[in-house]
């Protein structure tokens, strides 16, 4: 495990797609890969094996193809044994899909992003996930009744520097096991909440 990594450009022509490969890859997610190399580069490269056989990186060298590239950047893999290059295989795909998604902060950076003039799509989200995400009405917690009442949603004018105030103080406030009131499902109303109340008891301490 102490062989260094190091990138190389290879001919995508000489690059062996791996035969078992279990992970699909559809015409719609090879064309997000490729819009995402086109953004941003090709900042991952391709895992292969010594006998330069892909290890992760299947869907990468489709899209790259579909760019028109020649050339892709890959990481020589020569200290895994079979049974380890057949595991990793497996591995490097499911391990991404066993994380979740933080959907308070996921949204907060969505904003950011669509304020930035920034083109989501880029994300690999559909187009119903990110307007369910930006849409906060539909983020509110549906009662046994359907009443929403309880609920409130207020808006706020802030310069940048301000809201990166309040971001930050919400971070750091969700962090808090007194944030989890269990009033609100929403993550950052329970943090903006602590802060304000923790804000009013200091004041009124102080007289």
């Amino acid at each position: 495990m102490s062989d260094k990594l190091i990138v190389e450009e290879r001919s995508v022509s000489d690059l062996i797609p791996y035969v078992n490969n279990s992970r699909t890859h559809n015409d719609e997610q090879v064309n997000q890969i490729a819009s995402s190399i086109k953004e941003f580069g090709f900042t991952n490269p391709i895992l292969i094996d010594t006998d330069q056989g892909i290890i992760a990186g299947h869907g990468r060298l489709l899209a790259g193809k579909k760019l028109g590239l020649t050339k892709v950047p890959t990481i020589t893999l020569s200290n895994l044994s079979n049974a380890q290059r057949k595991a990793y295989i497996i591995a490097d795909n499911k391990l991404a899909l066993n994380a979740g998604w933080d959907l308070d902060s996921l949204r907060i950076e969505f904003e950011t992003l669509k304020d930035l003039n920034f083109d989501l799509t880029l994300l690999g989200f559909e187009d119903e996930e990110i307007d369910k995400l930006l849409d906060i009405e539909s983020l509110l917690p549906e009662l046994a009744d359907g009443d929403r009442d309880p609920f409130q949603q207020k808006t706020f004018t802030l310069h940048d520097e301000q809201a990166q105030t309040v971001d930050d103080a919400i971070t750091k406030a969700r962090t808090n096991p007194l944030s989890d009131t269990g009033i609100n499902e929403n993550n950052n109303g329970n943090a903006l909440s602590l802060i304000c109340d923790q804000w009013l008891e200091g004041k009124n301490a102080n007289g």
